[in-house]
């Protein structure tokens, strides 16, 4: 029987957990004022007059205030010289205050009129001309987009990437700080989830524990849960249909929560019972294929260079090549932070060296159709001295947790 997978009961596994939100910090004001002087010094360096952040991360991320983007213009102009200046609906005007930290001036509008001539208004009386390069938010709606393009004769459009991702993919000692507790709750969660898992249980059982562990250590609950058994494992986002769990199966969870809006993503897959032959070799060849990413990931080395590592390693072992099945069908990592998904990428396509404060996932998982699947999913942020793990990976297939270390 797979060590710390199964012989507990929900109630005891719920009992082992505690909140661990105590001396979290928030970011402060300080901190955002600097990520706003680094993204002017860029843009001022670039040529790029000012840059539309909408609601959502980027928002957040620059001032501090936190609002859902919804069909209503909401965000704020951020010029390469001067301050801050929000926009957003004239009833909201209120709460919009009430939200920031970052302060600064509020434009708005009323419903009946167009809030892209505002914003295009904003820009004339900061002094911006009309051929001046103007960034829009990357995760900007197309009708915010298309609405700001039919009226901005003369601006040049660019996409504001080129500035949030400058800034947001290089995490500071803070934001780390954020991000290690929220894997340390999550992979907290992951360890009593397995430990009260018994034949017989459906998985929409286990995401409805899971979120009520992650409460229990003090997250909203789980940002995203994905639980599969079986032949399900082998379809890394799931399948449409509840299993129920039986003795050999291989069981796949991957799930996260966020602290301060930061992300954690952890997937642990581990045997309930006792691994067969073929179950043992895929797992560990899907740990050698982590620790070969892992080893590959230096300071200036492309994100490119860390997918091919896994895919050698993978392919050495007889799975792929490349994209193939049964094998590893798509990128080794992601980048992470108050994204689950960000840039940049552990990916073929993508050539930006490693650098200090970037973040990723580090998840080669092995797919085979039919049979079942393996994914070993923990992040890593690289240091002066190179990576370091924020969970440490899975210890063996016989003790995922390391319980007897």
């Amino acid at each position: 029987m797979t060590l710390g997978v199964g012989g507990s009961s929900r109630e005891a596994a719920l009992a082992s957990l505690h909140n661990m939100m105590e001396g979290v910090s928030e970011i402060a004001l300080p901190e955002y004022q600097a990520r706003i002087a680094k993204a002017q010094t860029y843009m001022q360096q670039n040529q790029i007059a000012a840059v539309y952040l909408n609601a959502g991360t980027n928002l957040a991320y620059f001032t501090g205030t936190r609002w859902y983007p919804s069909e209503r213009m909401v965000g704020a102009i951020l010029p390469a010289r001067g301050a801050i200046e929000y926009i957003a609906p004239a009833f909201e005007e209120g709460t919009l205050l009430e939200y920031m930290v970052v302060e600064g001036p509020v434009n708005t509008w009323h419903e009946h009129e167009s809030p892209y001539q505002l914003f295009l208004s904003v820009l004339q009386r900061m002094g911006l001309s009309a051929s001046a390069r103007v960034g829009l938010c990357e995760s900007a709606a197309f009708f915010i987009v298309d609405g700001i393009r039919k009226l901005a004769a003369g601006y040049e459009l660019i996409n504001a990437s080129e500035v949030t991702a400058h800034c947001r993919m290089r995490k500071s000692a803070n934001e780390i700080a954020l991000m290690q507790r929220a894997f340390d709750m999550t992979l907290a969660v992951h360890q009593a989830t397995a430990s009260m898992l018994h034949e017989g249980i459906s998985t929409t059982e286990v995401e409805a524990f899971i979120e009520e562990a992650h409460r229990k250590v003090g997250a909203s609950g789980s940002y995203f849960c994905i639980v599969l058994f079986g032949e399900a494992t082998a379809y890394p986002h799931g399948v449409k249909h509840p299993q129920i769990l039986k003795a050999g199966d291989m069981v796949l969870i991957d799930t996260g929560c966020k602290v301060q809006g930061y992300m954690s993503d952890i997937t642990r897959s581990y045997v309930f019972g006792t691994p067969s032959e073929r179950q043992r070799s895929v797992w560990n060849g899907e740990k050698a294929a982590q620790a070969a990413a892992f080893a590959a990931a230096q300071l200036g080395t492309p994100c490119r260079e860390v997918d091919a590592a896994a895919r050698r390693q993978l392919e050495a072992d007889g799975f792929g090549p490349g994209y193939k099945l049964p094998g590893l069908p798509h990128r080794t990592g992601h980048g992470i932070g108050l994204d689950i998904h960000e840039w940049p990428y552990l990916v073929g396509s993508d050539s930006t060296p490693l650098d200090v404060g970037m973040c990723f996932s580090n998840e080669p998982m092995i797919c085979i159709p039919g049979e079942f699947g393996i994914r070993h999913e923990d992040h890593f942020y690289m240091t002066e001295h190179g990576p370091r793990w924020f969970t440490q990976p899975s210890h063996s297939v016989d003790d995922p947790f390391g319980l007897t270390r």
